[in-house]
């Protein structure tokens, strides 16, 4: 497959502050676990005791759910809309339930037909199709045809019309999608951006931490990150990140963490009030929190003076000397860096700049 080039993707770099050398500064091998609840559709398992529910009970035990699935691809096509809900319920609930009826039923035709139930004006339907789609892009080898069959512009149609579960589904199907490269772009021009930001800022607390997870893969490209500056996302992420009870803090400050590498990021941030909120979090937050916040700080005050004195005038050094004593070895790494980057003389040399820090 083709690799986005350096000019579109995040390199990483030192941090050298008078001769010494803060190496591997980055904090994206910590987002996993914040990021590991967007998988397959929550939605109940089997909804009636009709025959239907039972024969697909059947096939999720057993080995052999071939000729079923034949049948239900075959039925998705019907002139029936009964006949298509009933499949596209099923077909969902069997790539749910059994990963390996992921590829099969990939291979058997179905993901072209579930692709344009997304785009049907019954919002059960949609939903089914937009589900299907979810659960089968969670085998590896799907993804690619998945967004090659068309799927991603029907898809964003459902992020911005469709049900909540619809746009939750969405937003965690344009996520897998976006785990291949090349997809990252494509996404980000389909209008998505927006539409996630709009889910973060609007969504109940799945729809946002769905919101957040696709963007925080989506924003590795550079485009995309000028495209969420540009569509508000720096609000609704201070207000997430100000607010410990939202359980939102750790996805805000990810998400946060690969967008100030760009300027129009850092500009936002400053003027949505996320410097004071993120000294705060330095004084009150987790261990992880504490270590997210001091690398995004590390990152906006970089060459900006400016920044440098808000930062210190929050009074950002003595949470940062106790975290020189108290964080892990990365936190402490980072806060003796922006320790020593804060304290040094106005007229001094640095020799850092922001291209120089990586998040």
């Amino acid at each position: 497959m083709q690799q986005l080039t350096a000019m579109e993707t995040e390199v990483q770099a030192n941090y050298t502050y008078m001769g010494r050398s803060f190496a591997d500064i980055s904090i994206n091998d910590n987002s996993s676990s914040a990021f590991s609840d967007c998988n397959s559709d929550r939605s109940g398992e089997f909804p009636t005791a009709s025959s239907q529910s039972r024969r697909l009970l059947i096939a999720c035990a057993s080995d052999d759910s071939d000729d079923l699935i034949e049948q239900l691809v075959s039925d998705l096509e019907s002139s029936s809309i009964d006949e298509k809900k009933q499949a596209a319920m099923e077909l969902r609930l069997l790539a749910k339930n059994k990963p390996e009826n992921r590829l099969k039923i990939a291979r058997a035709g179905a993901i072209k037909p579930l692709i344009s139930l997304i785009s049907s004006s019954d919002p059960q339907l949609q939903e089914n199709g937009v589900t299907a789609i979810l659960n089968l892009s969670l085998c590896e080898d799907n993804k690619e045809l998945i967004a090659t069959s068309g799927a991603i512009k029907p898809l964003v149609r459902a992020l911005r019309i469709g049900t909540s579960t619809a746009k939750e589904n969405a937003a965690c199907a344009l996520l897998r999608l976006s785990q291949v490269d090349e997809n990252k772009i494509a996404i980000g021009r389909s209008g998505a951006i927006p539409l996630l930001v709009n889910l973060l800022e609007t969504g109940n607390i799945r729809g946002k931490k769905d919101a957040s997870t696709a963007l925080y893969t989506l924003c590795a490209v550079k485009e995309n990150k000028i495209r969420a500056v540009e569509s508000g996302i720096m609000k609704p992420l201070v207000e997430l990140m100000a607010d410990f009870g939202s359980n939102m803090v750790d996805k805000s400050a990810f998400v946060l963490s690969v967008l100030v590498t760009v300027a129009e990021a850092r500009t936002a941030l400053v003027e949505e009030g996320g410097i004071p909120v993120l000294v705060e979090i330095i004084e009150v937050g987790s261990q992880r929190q504490k270590e997210i916040a001091a690398a995004i700080l590390l990152q906006i005050c970089g060459d900006n003076l400016a920044y440098r004195t808000m930062v210190t005038r929050e009074g950002a050094i003595p949470p940062l000397i106790e975290l020189t004593v108290s964080g892990t070895s990365r936190a402490k790494q980072k806060a003796e860096a922006l320790i020593a980057l804060l304290r040094q003389p106005r007229s001094g040399n640095i020799a850092a700049t922001t291209s120089d820090v990586s998040l």
